[in-house]
């Protein structure tokens, strides 16, 4: 039996120095945002030259990468228990929306809506990845695949697109939407509705 060895030496300082430089960026692109975070305070913040930020997230841009592939990873393992337990397509988009609404307390507005505008930026870094290879995308695909086969979803409808036009269109609504809570809980319970429309067999 063998288990993952640890890094050790130089390989385990520049981890430990790559996710202090992270963690201090967290904290400065909750207080700024991306577009107006000061990469001087995150440098002072870590205690770290400026190089050294350099070596390990080229832009901010990378940083706030790194962030939305790990928030999407949280996701996808709440939702993939859910989808384990053999919840339908319309439980799991309204899931989706609990889930990635939720999140929004732990990252602060700022940077939440940075986040998911990111799904939207046209310089966004190389290697982002095919929206079609999005786990959340991956998810619920598979759930509307699973409706189709019991009868309750549309069988012309494509699952990996109708889940792509769902999640961007969900991302977009919360990125431009801007007024009270409960409105936008409202609208969002809309969106569900008009996707579950869209969807249904008939």
């Amino acid at each position: 039996m063998t288990t993952d060895a640890k890094p050790r030496g130089r390989q385990a300082q520049r981890l430990e120095t790559r996710q202090r430089v992270y963690d201090a960026a967290l904290v400065e692109f909750k207080r700024a945002g991306v577009a107006d975070a000061d990469i001087g305070a995150i440098i002072a913040a870590a205690g770290i030259a400026r190089g050294t930020f350099y070596f390990h997230f080229p832009t901010k841009e990378h940083v706030l990468e790194e962030v939305e592939r790990k928030l999407v990873s949280r996701l996808a393992g709440d939702l993939g228990s859910l989808v384990a337990s053999e919840h339908d397509v319309w439980s799991t988009m309204s899931e989706v929306v609990r889930l990635v609404v939720a999140a929004e307390s732990r990252l602060g507005t700022r940077l939440f809506r940075d986040v998911l505008a990111l799904h939207f930026s046209q310089t966004r870094p190389p290697g982002f990845g095919k929206p079609t290879e999005h786990p959340l995308v991956a998810l619920v695909a598979q759930q509307i695949r699973r409706a189709q086969q019991e009868g309750a979803a549309h069988p012309d409808a494509n699952p990996e697109s109708s889940a792509l036009f769902f999640l961007l269109g969900f991302y977009a609504l919360l990125v431009t939407h801007h007024d009270s809570k409960a409105a936008r809980s409202r609208l969002l319970d809309e969106f569900v509705a008009s996707a579950r429309r869209g969807l249904e067999a008939r």
